[in-house]
C-alpha cells in the first residue's frame, strides 16, 4: 500500500506538473511553487526517488527555459525591427517632404530616384569590377587538379581491382604581351571614367527638364494670382454697374458687357489651374514620384534683378573647358588611341612562365604509396614565346579599324564641341532677348495699369464710357499677361545660360 501511495502521489505530482504546462495563469508564480515542492520531497525521498524527481525537476527546468527563450527571441526580434520601421519612415518622410517642393529637393530626389541615373550608375559599377579584372591580369594564376580511378580487369583465375590516382598544382603567368595587358588596364579606367561621365551629362539634362517643368509652375501660380484678383476686381465692378442700372444712370448693354469681361477673367482663371495641374504632373512625372503621392512646390523670390549677362567668349571657354560632353569626347579619343595600342601589340610575340608540381599512385605496382608518392613527384618550369607569323590578316583588319575608330572618336569630339558651342551662342542670345522683352513688357505693364488705374476711377464716378473701359481694361490684362510671360521667360533664360558656365564641383 505505501508504494501504491507513493506512486499516487508520484502520478498527482505529474498531474500538477501538467497543469503547469497547460496553465493560462502567470507561468513564474506556479514554477517556483512546484519547484520548491520538488525539492522539500527530493530531500527526503530515497535515492531512487531523489534520481526520479530530479529528473522531472530537470524536465520542468527544460519546459520553462524553451518558454522563456522563445518569449526572449520574439522579444529581441520586435526591439530588432523597431528602430529598422522607424529608419525606414524617416527615409521616407527625408525623401518626399511634408511641404512643398523646392527646386533643390527636386533636384536632389530626381538624382536619387531616376531610373536613367540609376541604370547608368550600375553601368558604373560594372565599369568598376572591369578595372579590378583588368589589374588582376598581370598577376599569376594558381590552378590544383586531382584525379582518382579504378580499374577492373578480367583475369585468368579471378578478376583484378586497382586503384590509381594523381595530382598536380601549376600556375603560368603572362611576362610580356607587347603591352597589351596594360593597354587593358588603361582601357578599363578610361571605360569607368567614361560612365561616370554619362552620369553627369544625365544629370545635366535632367537638371534642365526639372528647372523647365518648375518655371512653368510658377508662371501657372502668378497668372492664377493675377487672374484671381481680376475675377475680384470685376465682381465689384459688375455689382456697381448692376445698381447703376437699376437706378437708370447705365444701359443694359453695358452691364452685359461687364458680365461678358466677368465670364473670360473666370475662364482665364480656370484654364490658368487646368495648366498648372498639368504641369505639376510633368513635373511628378519627372521626378517619378508614386501616383498617390500629393505634389506642391514652394515659390521661391521670383523677382528679376537687372545686372550684366557674361560675355559669350567667358561661357564659351568655360564650356568647352568643364562640360562633360566634351571631357566624355575626350575621353573617348583617349579609348580609341589604347584599343589602336592593343591592336598593334597583335603583332608582337608574347611570353609566357609557367610551372607544375604534381605526383601519383597505383596500387598494383607493389609498391607502398609513400613510396610511389615520393617517386611519382615531379616539378616542371618553362617559358613560352609565342610569335605571330601569319594570322590571317586579323593583326592587319584589327588595326585598320581601331585606326579608323581613332579619326571618328576624333570628328565626334570636333561635333560635340561645335555643337555646344552652338548651344551657348543661342542660350546667350534668347537670354539677351528675353531680359531685353522683359524690360519692355515692364515698362508697358507699368503705362497700361496707370491708365486702369485712372480709367477705373472714372467708371466709379460715372464718368467713363464702359465700352472704352472694357477697352482700357483689355489692353491691361494683354500688358499683365505679357509681363508674367516674359518674366518667367527671362528667369528660365538667364538660369540656362548661366548653367552652361559652371564647374564640375557645381553641377546640381
Amino acid at each position: 500500500m505505501k508504494i501504491r501511495k507513493k506512486k499516487e502521489k508520484r502520478w498527482r505530482c505529474g498531474f500538477s506538473r501538467r497543469r503547469l504546462f497547460f496553465s493560462r495563469r502567470s507561468f513564474l508564480p506556479t514554477f517556483v511553487s512546484v519547484n520548491k515542492r520538488l525539492l522539500s520531497l527530493k530531500r527526503s525521498y530515497t535515492s531512487r526517488r531523489v534520481g526520479m524527481f530530479a529528473a522531472d525537476e530537470i524536465v520542468l527546468h527544460s519546459v520553462y527555459r524553451n518558454r522563456h527563450m522563445r518569449t526572449i527571441r520574439l522579444i529581441g526580434l520586435l526591439i530588432t525591427l523597431f528602430p529598422l520601421v522607424s529608419a525606414a519612415q524617416d527615409t521616407v518622410a527625408t525623401a518626399i517632404p511634408a511641404g512643398g517642393w523646392t527646386l533643390e529637393a527636386c533636384l536632389e530626389y530626381a538624382k536619387a530616384h531616376n531610373i536613367t541615373l540609376n541604370t547608368l550608375r550600375l553601368a558604373k559599377a560594372t565599369a568598376g569590377q572591369d578595372v579590378i579584372q583588368a589589374k588582376a591580369a598581370v598577376l599569376p594564376d594558381l590552378a590544383a587538379s586531382l584525379s582518382a580511378g579504378v580499374n577492373h580487369i578480367q583475369g585468368v583465375t579471378h578478376p583484378l581491382v586497382g586503384a590509381s590516382g594523381s595530382g598536380s598544382v601549376g600556375s603560368s603567368m603572362t611576362l610580356y604581351s607587347g603591352g597589351a595587358l596594360r593597354a587593358r588596364m588603361a582601357e578599363s579606367q578610361l571605360a569607368e571614367t567614361s560612365s561616370e561621365l554619362d552620369i553627369l551629362e544625365a544629370e545635366n539634362d535632367l537638371y534642365l527638364q526639372v528647372i523647365q517643368a518648375y518655371n512653368a509652375i510658377l508662371l501657372d501660380k502668378e497668372t492664377i494670382k493675377y487672374a484671381e484678383d481680376l475675377v475680384a476686381t470685376t465682381t465689384q465692378q459688375k455689382t456697381q454697374m448692376e445698381a447703376m442700372y437699376r437706378v437708370g444712370t447705365a444701359a443694359r448693354k453695358e452691364l452685359v458687357q461687364i458680365e461678358a469681361v466677368l465670364a473670360n477673367d473666370q475662364y482665364t482663371l480656370t484654364a490658368a489651374r487646368n495648366a498648372e495641374r498639368l504641369d505639376k504632373i510633368n513635373l511628378k512625372q519627372l521626378l517619378q514620384l508614386p501616383v498617390e503621392s500629393d505634389f506642391d512646390i514652394v515659390e521661391p523670390d521670383t523677382s528679376l534683378q537687372p545686372g550684366a549677362i557674361a560675355s559669350l567668349e567667358s561661357t564659351l571657354e568655360a564650356a568647352l573647358a568643364n562640360r562633360p560632353e566634351v571631357e566624355n569626347g575626350k575621353t573617348a579619343v583617349e579609348l580609341a588611341k589604347t584599343g589602336l595600342r592593343i591592336a598593334k601589340a597583335g603583332y608582337l610575340p608574347t611570353v609566357g612562365l609557367n610551372g607544375d608540381i604534381g605526383t601519383g599512385f597505383s596500387n598494383g605496382n607493389g609498391s607502398s604509396l609513400g613510396t610511389q608518392l615520393d617517386r611519382s613527384f615531379y616539378q616542371q618550369v618553362g617559358v613560352s614565346v609565342s610569335i605571330p607569323i601569319f594570322t590571317r590578316q586579323v593583326n592587319k583588319t584589327n588595326t585598320a579599324k581601331a585606326d579608323i575608330a581613332v579619326k571618328q572618336a576624333e570628328l565626334n569630339l570636333a561635333n560635340t564641341e561645335l555643337v555646344l558651342s552652338q548651344e551657348v551662342e543661342q542660350a546667350y542670345i534668347a537670354a539677351l532677348n528675353a531680359f531685353q522683352q522683359f524690360e519692355a513688357a515692364k515698362g508697358q505693364l507699368a503705362y497700361a495699369e496707370e491708365a486702369y488705374r485712372i480709367a477705373q476711377e472714372e467708371l466709379r464716378v460715372e464718368t467713363y464710357n464702359s465700352v472704352e473701359f472694357v477697352q482700357q481694361r483689355n489692353t491691361y490684362v494683354q500688358a499683365l499677361q505679357a509681363y508674367t510671360q516674359a518674366k518667367y521667360n527671362a528667369l528660365l533664360a538667364v538660369d540656362t545660360y548661366e548653367f552652361y558656365r559652371q564647374q564640375r564641383n557645381e553641377y546640381p
